[in-house]
This record gives structure tokens, sequence and C-alpha cells, in this order.
């Protein structure tokens, strides 16, 4: 909560001012140990999902409204270039392949180019690969991942949300250290239940 006094003087007279502006709580993580905050309030279960545009590997937009009436599970991440989030991307990959109506939406700031080496050299298929690099994105801070500081500012956090078929958020985990991965298990149990 920020407090604002302010006394001003008009027409001899002393004006008394105050207001207050309600601040939303700052999410945070950690990377090695030490504190990150987030830009934002980190996306809540029961929320209807903000809309997204993200850009695929051939540059074009990708919306949610293209996965509408299925399980969309957002795997949120730094960089496709680190062992732990390959290893997510790996994980749910499998999982794609074996959950019906489901898509796996992989997202980091990662440029398309490298999103697609990577996939093509580990056969990665079931998938779907997004860039939040441009700048007019809102996604980070839409929904609560954008790194606000920290050596990674300006990257997303490990995160993991699952959309319901009526775009209801039903899983919303904030990994709390992002060298680690996430909890896959709990992410198939909000798609299963």
């Amino acid at each position: 909560m920020k407090a604002i006094f302010a006394l001003s003087t008009k027409n001899n007279k002393q004006t008394n001012t105050f207001t207050q502006e309600k601040k939303n709580t700052m999410a945070t993580t950690k990377f090695k140990g030490n504190k990150v905050n987030l830009d934002g309030t980190f996306i809540a279960t029961g929320t209807i999902a903000p809309q997204v545009e993200l850009v695929k590997n051939d540059l074009s937009t990708c919306t949610l409204d293209e996965h509408k009436g299925k399980y969309v599970v957002l795997n949120i991440f730094p960089s496709i270039d680190t062992g732990v989030c390959a290893a997510s991307v790996r994980k749910f990959n499998k999982l794609a392949a074996s959950t019906p109506n489901t898509v796996v939406l992989c997202i980091s700031r990662d440029l398309p180019f490298a999103q697609s080496r990577f996939c093509g050299a580990e056969g990665i298929e079931n998938v779907v690969t997004l860039s939040d690099f441009r700048r007019e994105s809102t996604f980070g801070k839409d929904y609560g991942v954008q790194m606000a500081d920290g050596p990674l500012a300006g990257l997303l956090a490990r995160a993991v949300v699952v959309i319901a078929p009526d775009g209801k958020v039903c899983h919303a985990e904030l990994v709390s250290e992002i060298t680690t991965e996430p909890d896959y298990e709990a992410a198939i149990k909000a798609i299963k239940n």
C-alpha cells in the first residue's frame, strides 16, 4: 500500500490531500538460493487465463484461442538452452503424447530459431514451442512470471500453468527455485481431475 500526503496552497487557503494506492503484491522466486522479484502477481487458480500472443517457430502469432476446448499446459521457463529447462521440455513432450485433449505450450524468451533447433535435435514433436521475445508482449507481466531483478532479469521464471477447456486456470505452480524442475505429477493430476 502506497500512501501519498500532499499539502498545497490555493487562494491563500491550505488544502490537505491524502490518497492511497493499492500496490500489487510482487511474486518472488529464487535463483541459486537468492531471492528474485517478479513483475506483477502470479496467476491464480480459478481465474480466467489472460489471452496471449506469442511467436511460433515460423514467426507467426499463436493465441490461446487456437487451443480452445483442450487442456493447455503452459510450461514456462527462462531458456531452452539450460539443462533443467530442456529436461522439462522432454518430460512434457512425453506427457503430451500420452494425454488426450491436451496441448503443451513451452514458453521462453528464446528466439524461435533456437527453440526449433533444440526440438529438431532432440526429436521433440509433441509440444509447441513459443517465444515471448517481442517487446510489446505482455505475457510475462500478465501471468506474473517476468523476472524484475537478479542475473536473469527480463527472462521468464519457471512455472507451470494448466488451463482447463473452459478457459479457467486449474493448476498454477511458480517453482520456488528456478534451478529445479516443476511438479509434473501435480500438472498431470489437474488434467485428469
